[in-house]
């Protein structure tokens, strides 16, 4: 390195940092003691260089290398990247000339750059010799240069930050100084903030005009309110706020606001506050908006949408970022208006509307990014990706692929197998069937949360097979995914494996058995019902079916053994559509040759046959022995079956009984039955009884029977209720009675109905013991008095008794019923009179007398 001298400082500190010593082999791969950093793009912002002064130079110049130096030089151009030597030279050189020790540390620094030692040294020697000068020495700006030049490779080092931004203080420079402290707080880490803040709110404080202090100290207490965790803000603001606001005052002031390090804060907040990334998402982009780095900006927007996980976030994200395009896109189209040039030809125009239009078209699938960072295992989500990409065949095979490697089956949430069945369904349908092949294959080996999943997987690939025609091919996959494995296990248990388990797959199995039946042997198929019987995982329909393909193949006790293995499988009420089937069968096969064997398999049917489901057998069993039995037994089946049934099918049963038994033995055979479905059966259902009953034994001329079983009905029949059964009784008194049966049955008719109103009485005061009025009785009259409706309900009742009593007459009288015309009209206004709806009238009949025959006196008639 060649040097000149003059009056004492070095030519080439006045260089540009490019033409430093040291500085071009920074970037060298030679060996250096300590690692240096890479250096920032840090634009320096020296002060204007100052005109030449003239010096006049020195009669002679110092000598470079002394004798007692030459050990030294030596032991450099041997270890040329050496500290130690470096230093030992420096250190023998201490009380030589500055210039000499300058060159040394030059070249020192030279050959290592990265040496923060020498650099700490040589700054500091460089201050201590321009200590005591004036500070518009040109000696200050040279040793400022070379605070610049160590920057470059030591812009990590606090300590030489520290000594430079004290340097620059002491220099009374304020706009640099308030600079170096902005740069240094942007190059540090912010772990190392604490260290250059007490020196900058000193040197705003200290300052005379408050300009530079309002700009700075803002930013700077809420950047460090915000690093306090202790602190508490006196109008109760959260962190969050405080956080918020400090990214608002510094995105919305991106030249003003130069002391802090904007991208670095903003992305703190949002290590720090998870729920609230859309908003400082928009800061920073709005940040880079507003100091004119708009791709800056976009990369922001783009890195947004990509990471954030919350829909709300999302739209928070993408909304700024379309607005951000629209605002883009007009200032270029405004821009263009005002050049008068021609829009159409725009190549920036149209590239920013191509963006813009990209950024919406993308925006389902961005969306449906952020719903599988939220949840990357949702099977749904994943489907409608694929969708997404429809016309994409590359972009839904790198989807499917993705998704099966992404989705832990597991985890899940939906049925992971439907992505393998249509990742296979989409290489079949690009005819490709070898792919989708390997995909089914690949999908046999995935552990399924549920066996089903697995099942399914088979029987799909197995469909496949067969729309292709490849029945050896379905049939063999088949067989292979209900092979027995190695290891055994049940098919709940959910510790091992579903590849141990899906042997037991009804669903598999049922599609086994349904291509053997189509494609393979009796045999085969035979053997597969078999095994699924083994198993013990029939259902009743898979027993029904096997029963059927025995009896197509004229197997008739084979499918008989099914039934009743099926049965031995299953019991009440699964069971039922089994013994229906095989009772049917039985009886259409043998009718009556094997009477005694369908009797035994009946009884065995019924016992313990809930109620719910006798009567379709019991009525089987007695159409049995009515066409190939007995009566007697066939009417002891119906008698047990109105005993047998559910309560609600009773009288439908009684019903079939009393016609079944008048076909066979008459209807007086009916007698018995309708006297017992009468006891039996509920008041509703016994009133119809009666009335059939009476109907038939007045049909017989039994009109005492008729009588008394209209009698014995009345009791159950409110006159105010059943009126049709009261009308009935009249019409039958009216052909058949006089005027003693119908007096008699006026008497039990007002008999029963005081009976009734006893009841709605004593119902009555309980209800006004709880009440305490009677008002609630008649909701319509609430005004009245109460006892006075008591009295009012008393009159009427007695005025219907006294209307009830036939008056005395000469004459035969016959009773006609009369309704109305003002009865009518009130019974359609008040429900509660439909018990005096009707009013009996005793009408005079005049009889034709005529003279009585001789012949019948005989000898006694008196001449």
């Amino acid at each position: 390195m060649v040097a000149n001298f003059q009056s004492g400082r070095l030519d080439d500190q006045r260089v540009t940092l490019s033409a430093l010593p040291g500085i071009q082999n920074s970037s060298t791969g030679t060996k250096r003691e300590n690692n240096t950093t890479s250096a920032p793009q840090i634009i320096l912002t020296p002060a204007s260089p100052a005109p030449p002064k003239k010096v006049c130079s020195r009669p002679s110049s110092p000598t470079l290398s002394e004798d007692d130096d030459l050990p030294y030089e030596e032991e450099i151009i041997r270890n040329p990247y050496s500290v130690k030597c470096w230093i030992r030279y420096i250190e023998h050189k201490q009380n030589a000339q500055k210039s000499v020790l300058n060159m040394i540390y030059e070249r020192a620094l030279k050959e290592l750059p990265g040496s923060y030692k020498l650099w700490y040294n040589y700054l500091r020697e460089r201050r201590k010799q321009v200590k005591g000068k004036c500070v518009t020495d040109l000696a200050y700006e040279e040793v400022n240069n070379c605070h610049e030049r160590a920057l470059v490779f030591m812009h990590k080092m606090p300590r030489l930050w520290i000594d430079y931004c004290q340097f620059m203080v002491s220099q009374c420079k304020i706009t640099r100084s308030r600079r170096t402290f902005d740069r240094a707080l942007r190059a540090l880490p912010i772990t190392q903030h604490p260290r250059i803040w007490p020196l900058y709110l000193r040197f705003a404080h200290n300052l005379p005009l408050p300009e530079t202090a309002i700009r700075v100290y803002p930013a700077i207490r809420l950047a460090a309110v915000v690093n306090d965790e202790n602190f508490v803000s006196k109008e109760g603001k959260s962190n969050y706020q405080l956080w918020h606001e400090l990214c608002d005052l510094i995105s919305q002031n991106p030249d003003k606001v130069t002391s802090l390090k904007v991208g670095a804060i903003i992305r703190g907040g949002l290590t720090r506050f998870t729920d609230q990334l859309g908003k400082l998402w928009c800061s920073l982009a709005d940040y880079y908006i507003r100091s004119g780095h708009f791709e800056k900006a976009r990369d922001v927007y783009e890195e947004a949408i990509l990471t954030v996980v919350t829909v709300r976030d999302f739209t928070q994200v993408f909304d700024s970022y379309a607005q951000f395009e629209e605002s883009m896109i007009a200032a270029k189209m405004e821009t263009t208006s005002e050049l008068g040039q021609d829009e159409d030809g725009d190549i920036d125009l149209e590239l920013r509307l191509a963006r813009f239009e990209l950024l919406i078209t993308r925006r389902p699938l961005l969306l449906n990014s952020v719903l599988l960072r939220q949840n990357p295992h949702n099977v749904h989500e994943w489907h409608k990706r694929v969708k997404l990409y429809e016309g994409q065949p590359r972009q839904i095979i790198n989807t499917y692929t993705e998704a099966v490697q992404t989705i832990d089956p597991l985890k899940a949430t939906g049925k992971p197998h439907s992505l393998w069945v249509s990742f296979a369904r989409f290489y079949e349908d690009n005819e490709q069937l070898d792919d989708a092949r390997t995909i089914f294959e690949k999908a046999t080996k995935v552990n399924y949360k549920q066996v089903d999943d697995l099942a399914a997987v088979w029987c799909e690939y197995g469909e496949m097979e067969l729309r292709h025609e490849n029945y050896d091919q379905a049939l063999r996959i088949l067989r292979k995914a209900t092979a027995i494995p190695a290891r055994k296990a049940e098919y709940f248990d959910s510790s091992e494996p579903v590849q141990n388990r899906v042997y037991k797959s009804l669903k598999v199995w049922s599609m086994l058995a349904d291509l053997e039946e189509s494609l393979g042997t009796f045999q085969s198929t035979k053997a597969v019902y078999d095994r699924i019987i083994d198993l013990r995982i029939a259902t009743p329909q898979i027993i029904i079916n096997y029963a059927m393909f025995l009896e197509e193949h004229n197997y008739f006790e084979d499918s008989f053994k099914a039934y009743e293995r099926g049965i031995a499988l299953f019991r009440w009420p699964n069971v039922h559509d089994i013994w229906n089937t095989y009772l049917t069968k039985f009886i259409d096969r043998y009718g009556g040759k094997k009477l005694e064997r369908a009797r035994d398999l009946f009884e065995q049917a019924l016992d313990k046959c809930p109620a719910k489901y006798a009567k379709t057998i019991y009525l089987l069993y007695a159409k049995l022995e009515e066409e190939y039995g007995l009566a007697r037994h066939a009417m002891a089946v119906y008698e047990r079956a109105t005993a047998a049934v559910e309560p609600e099918e009773q009288h439908q049963m009684f019903n079939i009984y009393i016609k079944r038994a008048a076909e066979i033995y008459g209807v007086t055979h009916t007698r018995a039955i309708y006297q017992k479905a009468i006891e039996v059966l509920p008041d509703e259902h016994a009133r119809d009884m009666c009335l059939r009953f009476a109907d038939m034994e007045s049909k017989l001329g039994e009109i005492d029977r008729a009588r008394a079983i209209y009698s014995y009905c009345s009791q159950i029949c409110d006159p105010r209720v059943t009126a049709h059964f009261w009308q009935t009784w009249k019409e039958f008194e009216v052909r058949h009675g006089n005027e003693d049966t119908i007096r008699e049955m006026l008497r039990i008719k007002r008999s029963v109905q005081a009976t009734y109103n006893t009841q709605v009485n004593f119902m009555s005061s309980q209800m006004l013991k709880a009440t305490g009025t009677v008002s609630d009785l008649a909701p319509g009259q609430s005004g009245v008095d109460d006892m006075k409706l008591l009295e009012q309900k008393a009159q009427q009742l007695a005025a219907e008794a006294e209307q009830d009593k036939p008056k005395p007459k000469d004459k035969i009288l016959f009773v006609r019923y009369v309704l109305r015309p003002s009865l009518r009209q009130a019974t359609q206004i008040n429900p509660s009179m439909q018990s005096d709806h009707l009013h009996c009238v005793i009408a005079e009949v005049q009889l034709e007398q005529k003279s009585v025959p001789t012949a019948v006196f005989g000898g006694l008639k008196d001449d």
